[in-house]
């Protein structure tokens, strides 16, 4: 069972750390901090380069603790937070599969950050190393309300602009 949860920390942790390293450095086929800004923008997250750098320290930082498994139930609430976020703004309107642009991949990674807060790290972890006994329930629960309010917090931030008006106004109707 602790190979199977190093398994499962080390690859959510270094998937979510990749992802923040797009948004913080353009590596791995990413942006930046500017192309992310901008498409952080049109989704109405102003301003857009703070927001990517925010949300790029978010999950690269989730991302290695998890991974190390320190502060568990924190970077587990950390991940279930920006991919809360990018699911809702980015993915939710699309649909489910990931093919399609859905949120599949992102509730993958968030639930799986999740069930982590809840069954622990494992022994093989850094928090097993320093006596932390930070898993259960309660340390699941409070990662679960803890990244639901995180991730409300910022879309609640989020400047949504409203649908274009129509082309026909009063002036351009015609009384047919």
């Amino acid at each position: 069972m602790s190979i199977g949860i190093l398994i499962l920390r080390v690859v959510i942790g270094l998937t979510l750390a990749a992802h923040g390293a797009q948004k913080l450095f353009g590596w791995f086929g990413g942006y930046g901090l500017t192309g992310t800004g901008g498409f952080l923008e049109q989704l109405g997250f102003v301003p857009g380069r703070r927001n990517a750098l925010f949300a790029g320290l978010a999950e690269t930082g989730a991302g290695l603790l998890l991974a190390l498994g320190l502060l568990t139930p924190v970077a587990a609430a950390g991940a279930l937070a920006v991919m809360v976020v990018a699911g809702v703004s980015a993915h939710g309107k699309k649909g489910f599969f990931a093919h399609n642009g859905g949120y599949e991949y992102t509730l993958i990674l968030g639930i799986a950050a999740l069930s982590i807060a809840f069954t622990g790290p494992g022994p093989l972890s850094l928090d097993a190393v320093l006596g932390v006994q930070d898993a259960g329930a309660g340390w699941g629960l409070a990662a679960l309300v803890v990244g639901l309010a995180g991730a409300g917090l910022q879309l609640a931030k989020r400047q949504v602009s409203a649908p274009a008006p129509s082309a026909v106004t009063p002036e351009t109707a015609s009384d047919d």
